[in-house]
Order: C-alpha cells, then structure tokens, then sequence
C-alpha cells in the first residue's frame, strides 16, 4: 500500500486528518519538528503512524520524509495572528511550502493537498459571501494573513509548473482536538472564561465557523476528487461576531454578550495589547491591524464549488461551537469552578 505524509500533523487540523486518514485504513507518515508534543495524536492505535523528524523549511528532510509516499498533505503553518518576529510566521508559511512542494516535485508525487485559509481570500464591507474568484484585497494585513497568501500564490506556481497540487481555503475553524488552542479557540476559551462585570464586548462585522471535522472531510475530498491547481473554500455558516457569542451563550449557559465596540475602539485596544506584549505580557487577542481589517467587516463565504465538487458539507455553527466547548469542558480547559457553572447543550454537545 501506498503512503501519504502529513505535516503539520500536531496541530489542530492535522492531528484530526491523520485520524480520519488512519480510520481510512491509509499508511501514514507524519513529519514533525524535534522536540514537538504529539499530544494531539495520543490513542491512536500502536504503528498506526510512522513519525519522522525533519523541518519544512529543510528541503532534503521533507525528500527523505516522502520515501515510499505517492500523496502529501501539506497543513503546517504558524497559526499566529501576532509574533514578536515576523519572519518566524513569513518563513513558515513561503520557505515551508516552496520547499515542501520542491522536494515533492523531485520525489514525483503524485497529489498535493496544501491547506491555505479564508485568510488568503480576503473580506468585505458588505455582508455578503465571497468565493475563489473574490479578488485579495488585504496585501498590508496582519503577517499570518498575507503570508497565507503568498505561501497559496507558491502552491499555484507549483500547480501551474505540473506538480499536481489542490488547494483548500478553511474558515474559522471550531471543534475538538484544538488543544494548543488556536486563535480561534482561544477566542471561545476567553468568553466562557469572561468575568468582568460588564459584558462581553462584540463588534459589528461576521466570520465562518465551521467544524474541524468537516475541514478535514473538505481535504479527504480534496486528495480524492479536487482538480490541480484550483481552489476550494470549505466553509460552514456565516455569523455576525453578536451571533457567534450568542451561540456560545445559548450552548453552554452563560451570560450573552454586551454592547458593541467600534472599529476606532478596537484599533486602540488593539496596539496597547501589542505594546503589553512586547513588554513581556501575554499574546494579545486582538492587534490593530486585525481590527483595523476585520471589525465591521465579513468573512462570509460561498462553499458552493467544494460542494459541488468534492462532495463536501458542514454542520451548523451551532453544533460546531457545542462541540468546542464540549471538548474543552472535559479536557479540563475550564477549570471545575467554572465547568460547574456552565450548562451544555445536551442537544448539540457530540
């Protein structure tokens, strides 16, 4: 039987498609950095996996990694919307692909699956969905969401040159398994976790949620059925932030959110949390150009091609968020004071 490498496979997509791909009966292969935590691979099945050490950015480990496999998965990346140094996000996401893809090109394989992320697809005034044909507009962004872009622009070039590589643009991804957590996840962990006496802040303005299950459905269905050198957006629903928190209210029984925050408010917010950040403070949530390109502004997108296409389908945000918080509450992210106070949805907690 052929193999199919993996990279990224500790992080929160990546740990879930080797899981799908094990339970697939495939043969896989993940590459990880020395010294990373394999945490989010824990009880799979002893030999399920081969684990190989190497770094993307390294051209001849990735080669040496893909002996034996005819199919990659490309999912790494430094899922960070703020990063003291830049370069760490930048070189992560052009270096990583442009050399994973080389040495991918010299081994022969024959399909690439490379996970890009709505990110690369840009936003709008308007409260409308965009698809692949949606035109960038975010070149001076937060460096994670331009190099997105530039990494997508690589894998192109490379699909363009006759490697056979598909691309999949994920949204604002939701669901067990993120244990890092993610930016996204973060955001979730921050609400329920809210204390103050005043509630939540929302702004105007929407995203995509959509399940991490689902995500790695859309690149199973990307591997199997996606065209070379096309694009496709694996979305869920659209929500407005205020219905986003409200949801998260509704599933695990706490206090809704609170007034809105203007985008003038926001940026503000935004550059003190970076200067805390930079004086040795935690990561901030929110910096000023996220603000400065997101607040008031939508994320919604069209899922239609994938659909069509892949055979791709998403569950609802509602179940998405469940299962978030779901997963959490029993991996001990909540802390017992405060997993005593909030209340599953039985009906959506799966």
């Amino acid at each position: 039987m052929s193999k199919v490498l993996v990279t990224g496979a500790t992080g929160f997509v990546g740990s879930r498609l080797v899981r799908a791909l094990v339970q697939r009966g495939e043969e896989v292969v993940v590459l990880v950095r020395p010294g990373s935590s394999l945490r989010g691979l824990r009880g799979l099945p002893g030999g399920a996996i081969e684990v190989k050490q190497g770094d993307i950015q390294i051209e001849h480990e990735v080669y040496r990694a893909l002996i034996g496999c005819d199919r990659l998965y490309h999912v790494a990346a430094v899922f960070k919307m703020w990063a003291p140094d830049p370069v760490d996000v930048l070189d992560a996401a052009l270096l990583g692909t442009r050399r994973t893809l080389e040495a991918a090109r010299k081994r022969g394989i024959g399909k690439v699956v490379v996970t890009s992320s709505v990110a690369a697809v840009g936003v709008q005034d308007r409260p409308e969905p965009m698809d692949e044909t949606f035109r960038f507009n975010l070149e001076d962004s937060e460096t994670y969401v331009v190099a997105k872009w530039k990494a997508e622009q690589v894998a192109l070039e490379y699909a363009a040159k006759g490697l056979p590589v598909v691309v999949v643009n994920p949204c604002a991804i939701f669901g067990p398994g993120d244990w890092k957590p993610t930016p996204s996840g973060a955001s979730v962990l921050e609400f329920l976790r809210w204390s103050w006496p005043v509630r939540f802040p929302v702004a105007d303005g929407g995203l995509n949620v959509v399940d991490v299950d689902d995500v790695v459905a859309g690149h199973l269905g990307a591997m199997d059925r996606g065209r070379a050198g096309e694009r496709y957006i694996l979305g869920g629903e659209n929500v407005t932030y205020e219905q986003l928190f409200g949801t998260l209210a509704e599933v695990a029984g706490v206090r809704g959110p609170g007034g809105k925050v203007s985008r003038g408010a926001a940026m503000l917010g935004g550059r003190l949390m970076e200067m805390v950040a930079r004086l040795g403070g935690p990561e901030p949530s929110l910096t000023y150009k996220m603000a400065r390109d997101y607040v008031g502004r939508y994320l919604w997108v069209d899922s239609s091609k994938a659909q069509r296409e892949l055979g791709y389908a998403a569950r609802t945000a509602r179940e998405a968020l469940a299962r978030s918080v779901h997963w959490y509450l029993r991996h001990g992210y909540l802390g017992d004071r405060l997993a005593d106070r909030v209340r599953m949805d039985s009906r959506a907690a799966t």
